[in-house]
């Protein structure tokens, strides 16, 4: 399975990397993208899962994680093994409904309440409103939804016959979802970019946010058969992929099943057999918009728009 986490090239040139020694800049990097980061940037790592990693020894683990927390880019809990990294949100959007969900379930699984307050802080910070669970001291926990405008009070008053009520409501909605939309973003986003990556080609930051707007959109069949037109088309790249999903959302194809009905349908009707509009020499018919990222995919022009061509040329002359 292809997880993956995105670091920004400016990373190298931010002035607080580049003051770093290169000790320090590896470390860094190791926080952001190890093997338990998670989308929410709160996680458990244990000091021996960062010496096995990073073939650090306590010592020196330590000293990093001290001298992090005292630049103020961390917040460890050594009576947890957890760690929070500062202005993870800043740059990790929680925007989408499925990262957000996934957020909500990796909150779930936090010991340290005081490294979920300061989540919740940054989420406050930049405008994002989460379901979080609330422990109270007995370790009690119970889940009620935190407008983010409001945690700090939130926190203090979800007590005795409201916070029952809360919780009521929260169980008929956890308990009636639908099992499969309770995965985290990189399980299904995985899949995509799997598919990508064995078509097209090599990730980046921009293609990975679009998998995710993609993911969200249509399913992982409607996704392939896609790539697989345009490897029959001899154009598989990103832009041409996206036109093609691009012309299916149009005509409210979203699913692997919608295209079979429609194709049913324009062969009935005398169309091409995938359901795509045709022109006069029987090519597909998806063609980038006039400021695609593409700009090396082109097609060729019809004899209609030849003639017209020749028409203005020999009207001018």
């Amino acid at each position: 399975m292809a997880v993956f986490r995105q670091v920004h090239i400016d990373f190298w040139q931010d002035g607080f990397v580049l003051d770093l020694t290169p000790e320090e800049k590896y470390f860094y990097l190791y926080l952001m993208t190890n093997s338990k980061t998670t989308q929410c940037g709160v996680y458990e790592l244990p000091r021996r899962i960062i010496e096995t990693e990073t073939g650090y020894n306590r010592e020196t683990v330590e000293k990093l994680l001290d001298r992090f927390e005292g630049y103020k880019k961390i917040v460890y809990d050594k009576s947890s093994n957890e760690i929070f990294i500062n202005n993870w949100v800043k740059y990790n959007k929680i925007v989408s409904p499925k990262v957000k969900k996934c957020v909500e379930k990796e909150l779930k699984e936090i010991k340290s309440q005081t490294l979920i307050n300061l989540f919740l802080n940054e989420c406050n910070k930049y405008g994002y409103s989460i379901d979080t669970p609330i422990k109270k001291v007995d370790n009690y926990l119970n889940t009620v939804s935190i407008p983010m405008t409001k945690t700090e009070s939130n926190l203090d008053n979800h007590y005795g016959e409201e916070k029952e009520k809360q919780k009521e409501k929260e169980e008929e909605k956890y308990i009636n979802k639908d099992v499969g939309m309770d995965m985290c973003v990189k399980e299904d986003v995985s899949k995509y970019a799997k598919l990508y990556e064995q078509n097209i080609g090599l990730i980046n930051g921009i293609v990975a946010e679009w998998l995710i707007e993609i993911s969200e959109t249509v399913d992982i069949r409607l996704f392939k058969r896609a790539i697989e037109i345009a490897t029959d088309n001899g154009r598989c790249n990103k832009g041409y992929v996206n036109g093609i999903i691009k012309q299916w959302i149009e005509k409210n194809i979203k699913t692997f099943e919608d295209l079979k009905a429609y194709e049913i349908g324009r062969t009935n009707q005398g169309g091409n057999e995938n359901g795509a509009p045709i022109n006069e020499h029987g090519k597909y018919k998806y063609q980038r918009d006039a400021n695609s990222e593409d700009s090396n995919i082109y097609r060729k022009p019809t004899e209609e728009e030849l003639r017209e061509i020749r028409e203005f040329i020999e009207g001018e002359n």
